[in-house]
């Protein structure tokens, strides 16, 4: 006689599903609808049928080993033709909400994004952190009071210097970085569990999935929510860029600036004269701010005109969104303000928002929908590694 296997539901992986936009798991009836129209769906076991019922049984750890919800790209044309209204692409964008809840380290972070009511608290930690900076490293002038609040030169150097920021960047996020390789290994250690031979190396997977990810490919497969990759790509550039941006300033301006200041290497270094930034970096940094401030905005408008036909309108998708933009903005007008404006104060707070907006992306970027560049990258180069590919791709060579 054949052994029966007990099924253990993990009701706390429906429950969060449901919560993080997926309320609509249960209407689904293993039709295969979703799987039949999604172009990047791989010919073998095709998703999201399968993954639709892992999530209605609670099989956590079935989902959190599979790298096609990573696969999906939110193109939508499942949710648009599921004739039941179970929207299979809002319960795989919760599933991955979940996920990244599920590898935080510490664990207590990744309830901490997921939850709203904890939003003030998370804010107000970079917060109380940059006004300490402001108040022990910000010079004094000789009455005792801060330079910036009296003089009317705009300079952020005097506001929050350079080299107080620096350290909490380079230190802040090696921290974070640390945090978040143990939950990227522990995802890791998952897929591979799924005992698929490679057919593939890591280096040569990886090459393959970044020329993919630059490419947008797999976004440009989309029907329902085709418009969207262009500002996915305007965003994801603008973010790209921000970073470059950010290692050339450090590298370029910062970096022989503190090796003249703390006497290393002096012999070789003749007194400096005030280094300019130079215009391609200028150039690098507006039009990265701008492709930031417009693609995020741009997406979150097309979420607010058509819900539906977008999806995923979970409040890890939408707070994402909501802070890339306003990193954007605040970059801007700080940079216009001071520049063009001449009001030091509005500067000041202008440029203040806009920094506790960058470290809160990056200090939480293990436990955000941020996380997904590199989930989604791990699993898509695990992907190639077995050679699991979207039917399309494999229809077209």
């Amino acid at each position: 006689m054949a052994s029966g296997k007990v099924m253990e539901p993990d009701v706390n992986l429906i429950r969060d599903v449901k919560k993080a936009g997926g309320d609509t798991l249960k209407r689904c009836y293993q039709c295969a609808t979703c799987s039949v129209v999604c172009n990047l769906s791989p010919q073998e076991k095709p998703f999201p049928r399968k993954e639709m019922l892992w999530a209605q049984w609670g099989m956590t750890d079935k989902l959190a080993a599979d790298p096609d919800i990573w696969l999906c790209h939110q193109c939508n044309d499942c949710s648009i033709n599921c004739p039941r209204g179970a929207r299979p692409g809002d319960v795989l964008a919760a599933i991955r909400t979940y996920i990244y809840k599920k590898f935080a380290f510490p664990s207590f972070m990744g309830k901490a994004l997921a939850n709203p009511t904890a939003l003030p608290f998370l804010f107000l930690v970079p917060v109380l952190i940059l006004i300490a900076c402001i108040y022990f490293s910000a010079p004094l002038d000789a009455n005792g009071q801060f330079v910036f609040l009296t003089g009317s030169q705009i300079d952020y150097n005097l506001f929050l210097p350079h080299s107080t920021v620096d350290a909490l960047f380079v230190f802040g996020n090696i921290l974070i970085f640390l945090f978040a390789a143990i939950g990227f290994n522990r995802f890791w250690k998952g897929l591979k569990a799924g005992g698929h031979d490679s057919q593939l190396s890591f280096v040569g997977a990886l090459i393959k999935t970044i020329a993919e990810i630059i490419s947008h490919k797999s976004f440009n497969q989309c029907d329902t929510n085709k418009s969207r990759s262009i500002w996915h790509m305007v965003l994801f550039f603008g973010f790209i860029g921000s970073m470059i941006t950010t290692g050339l300033v450090f590298i370029l301006i910062f970096i022989p600036h503190y090796l003249h200041e703390w006497k290393i290497f002096d012999i070789y270094i003749l007194p400096m004269p005030p280094i300019e930034l130079p215009s391609p970096i200028k150039i690098i940094g507006a039009l990265s701010g701008v492709a930031l401030m417009v693609g995020g905005a741009m997406l979150v408008i097309r979420r607010w005109s058509n819900r539906d036909e977008v999806g995923a309108n979970g409040y890890a998708d939408y707070l994402f969104l909501y802070v890339m933009f306003v990193v954007g903005l605040t970059g801007m007008l700080s940079w216009i303000f001071r520049s063009y404006v001449g009001v030091p104060m509005l500067a000041y707070v202008t440029y203040f928002v806009h920094m506790v907006f960058v470290y809160f992306l990056l200090w939480y970027m293990p436990y955000s929908k941020f996380a997904h560049m590199i989930y989604r990258t791990l699993a898509m180069v695990y992907a190639r590694s077995i050679d699991r590919r979207p039917r399309s791709f494999v229809q077209v060579g």
